[in-house]
């Protein structure tokens, strides 16, 4: 029987890896299935040392398909972490790791699936909607959007400035920043979600990514505000 391409190990190259953050690493790997997935999907990472041990992680996507043959992994720093220790002080180009996936059809979005887009994501969840984002600016901006990014500082957002780009540039887009640690910044709250509403209208799409406790905090503004819980899609992590 043969095995689901979803289930298999590819083999995958860095082709590329530069920080995004103080805590984040941009990793472009080449890989066949960067041929065929959805904005929003993730995909295993697998690492394996010269004496056979074994170590997999899985990463969200921050690429949109573009036809290059790869995709873009955002990798944070994570204390004591196997894998994302070897990718932000060791991995360089050219190295050899291997991707399954991709995983995650509900949690995903591509311009027939309609909007308008409301999409929440707290710290590193931001990056499948990034994709989402990304996708949307190839061939579907006439669909509203609106981020609301709640980060701890301006310095650990991630994208920051492809993001605000993207708010300047385009009317349909709408990013509206909760950063709870700089001088002056604000947290998610009530006023943030219906300023976000405000923008796009009755969201017909609502992605939420973050920690357990953003992502409950998030959906109970939201469905407050008056959004149907049914339209809402949740990936968590953490606490």
């Amino acid at each position: 029987m043969t095995e689901p391409v979803v289930f298999r190990w590819h083999p995958a190259e860095i082709t590329a890896i530069t920080p995004a953050t103080p805590l984040v690493t941009s990793v472009r790997l080449r890989c066949t299935l960067a041929e065929d997935y959805r904005a929003g999907q993730h995909v295993d990472v697998r690492l394996t040392a010269a004496d056979g041990y074994q170590a997999q992680r899985s990463y969200s996507i921050a690429s949109a398909p573009d036809g290059s043959g790869t995709v873009e992994l955002l990798i944070e720093a994570l204390p004591d972490g196997e894998v994302s220790g070897w990718f932000t002080q060791v991995a360089a180009a050219g190295d050899t790791v291997e991707l399954r996936g991709p995983i995650g059809g509900s949690f995903s979005w591509d311009g027939p699936d309609g909007g308008p887009l409301l999409l929440a994501g707290g710290g590193s969840g931001v990056v499948p909607l990034l994709a989402m984002l990304r996708r949307r600016a190839q061939d579907w901006r006439a669909i509203p959007a609106a981020l609301i990014y709640a980060t701890r500082t301006r310095a650990e957002a991630i994208a920051l400035p492809e993001l605000e780009r993207l708010a300047a540039e385009d009317p349909g887009f709408a990013l509206h920043l909760a950063v709870t640690r700089d001088p002056g910044g604000k947290r998610l709250d009530a006023a943030l979600v219906a300023d976000a509403l405000g923008r796009t209208g009755p969201p017909g799409k609502v992605f939420l990514c973050g920690s357990n406790r953003f992502v409950a905090a998030a959906s109970d503004l939201i469905v407050a505000a008056g959004v149907a819980p049914g339209l809402i899609r949740t990936e968590r992590f953490g606490a």
